[in-house]
């Protein structure tokens, strides 16, 4: 981080109050590392700091801060900058601000936005949380048609510092239905007198609704592996444009819920380190009781086969070797199922196709297990003088466990995330720990089941 290195000499300036010299190292600054280097700060320094900013500069830097700094900045700065920053920042930042602060709040900085910027803002945050219309920004350039590059160009000059991109040009016809878009690399392609209706094609336009979720917008980016794309209404009116950008803090929140999920943990609303403790210990005791109370049924299952344990004390020496084979071959299911179904490679449709993969996957691993297993429990008898024909019982009964359970632990880690998806659940819930715990229970019945088969007259 360019800040943290020099931090210590900053914070010495500021105590000194020597504003000129902290205004020429910021000189060569960018925003966004402006931004790091306050939010490092002590909230009672931030606002020395930010007022030394230009107000072109200070805007962008506000709109790379996080929440925090945001916040205490607004109480910090006077109503007049407050005022500017508002009505600078570009509408999806500010909707962002706008929707993790208080009503009360909201409505307050709302009476400081200009009438074009206010209806701008009551507009957006009207729409549902966690659809396009958060996202989008009504700042685009739009074109006709019947223009040709010379007036494409022209209007570019005159309006361009106010759009969102300058990556795609929409086209619009008279009353502002979506028609084409125009790249930036085929206008400055093409020769000047040529129209703009014979470069686009009306047939290959992919748009976005304002009411559609975010993660549907985040696929479609994917998928067409664009920077932009138009949100328009029921009609067809174009009413504004989602980039890449706000695109990426999607991806990245929906990565960070289901790696949470994955480790069974309640998804965080705020960063770890904002979060208060007591919240913490409720999204993660949730899962944990959960999982305990699946592991009681473990503990019932070894009880009901106490008696074998009476009678061949070994068979307990295995346990912890047998269920974590099991948890660990349906975790690894679970995580190349969730990750593929989140990628799109597969979807519902495949399951036949994905069981049959499972049953080779799982039969093979725990062929491998097995055999490791069993020579395991033979050499390590020869090796201490303990060999006997029951070592070879002992080791089937080990080997062909771990057949079983590695195989039915590949299988319910790939086939539960499947499951959930078809019930409409979030296969992220399948996680780790959730698997491990289920197959525990089943890899005990497994365990005791075979042992009574092999071991039956011989030690039990």
């Amino acid at each position: 981080m360019i800040g943290n290195p020099l931090l210590p000499e900053i914070r010495e300036l500021i105590e000194q109050r020597n504003f000129s010299a902290l205004q020429r190292i910021f000189n060569d600054w960018l925003p966004v590392d402006l931004a790091e280097l306050i939010s490092d700060l002590p909230e009672s320094e931030q606002g020395i700091l930010f007022r030394l900013l230009q107000k072109d500069i200070a805007t962008e830097t506000f709109e790379y801060l996080d929440f925090d700094s945001q916040q205490n900045l607004l109480t910090a700065l006077t109503k007049k900058d407050v005022t500017h920053i508002l009505n600078s920042m570009s509408a999806d930042d500010r909707t962002a601000l706008l929707e993790e602060l208080p009503g009360a709040v909201v409505q307050e900085l709302l009476k400081l936005l200009s009438f074009k910027e206010f209806k701008i803002a009551k507009t957006l945050l009207a729409y549902a949380e966690g659809s396009v219309g958060r996202l989008m920004s009504p700042d685009y350039l739009s074109v006709k048609k019947d223009w040709d590059i010379n007036q494409v160009l022209d209007h570019i000059r005159t309006y361009g510092h106010e759009s969102e991109t300058l990556n795609v040009i929409y086209v619009v016809d008279d009353i502002g239905k979506l028609k084409g878009e125009l790249m930036a690399r085929e206008l400055l392609l093409s020769s000047p007198e040529k129209k703009v209706s014979e470069i686009i094609d009306e047939d290959k336009m992919i748009t976005l609704t304002a009411a559609q979720d975010q993660k549907d917008a985040l696929d479609s980016f994917k998928r067409y592996d664009t920077v932009a794309l138009p949100v328009v209404d029921s009609n067809g009116y174009l009413i504004g444009v989602v980039t890449v950008d706000d695109m990426l803090d999607v991806a990245e929140e929906e990565e960070t819920e289901d790696i949470q999920k994955f480790g069974g943990i309640e998804a965080l609303e705020e960063p770890y380190i904002d979060l208060p403790i007591p919240e913490l210990v409720r999204k993660r005791a949730v899962w944990l009781v959960i999982l305990f109370v699946g592991e009681m049924l473990t503990a019932s299952a070894m009880a009901f086969f106490e008696d074998e344990l009476a009678k061949a004390i070994v068979l307990a020496t295995f346990i912890p070797l047998i269920i974590s084979s099991g948890g660990n071959s349906g975790s690894q299911a679970a995580s190349l199922i969730i990750r593929s179904l989140s990628l799109g490679e597969i979807t519902i449709s495949d399951w036949w196709k994905v069981m049959r993969r499972e049953l080779a996957s799982g039969l093979a691993l725990g062929c491998i297990l097995g055999i490791i297993g069993a020579f395991r429990v033979i050499l390590w008898s020869m090796a201490f003088g303990k060999y006997s024909t029951q070592t070879l019982y002992i080791g089937a009964t080990i080997g062909l466990s771990l057949v079983g359970i590695v195989l039915f632990g590949t299988l319910t880690g790939a086939m539960l995330p499947l499951l959930l998806k078809r019930l409409g659940l979030d296969p992220a819930v399948s996680s780790a720990p959730f698997v491990a715990t289920l197959v525990d229970v089943t890899g005990i019945v497994i365990y005791f089941s075979v042992a009574s088969l092999i071991l039956g007259g011989i030690l039990l």
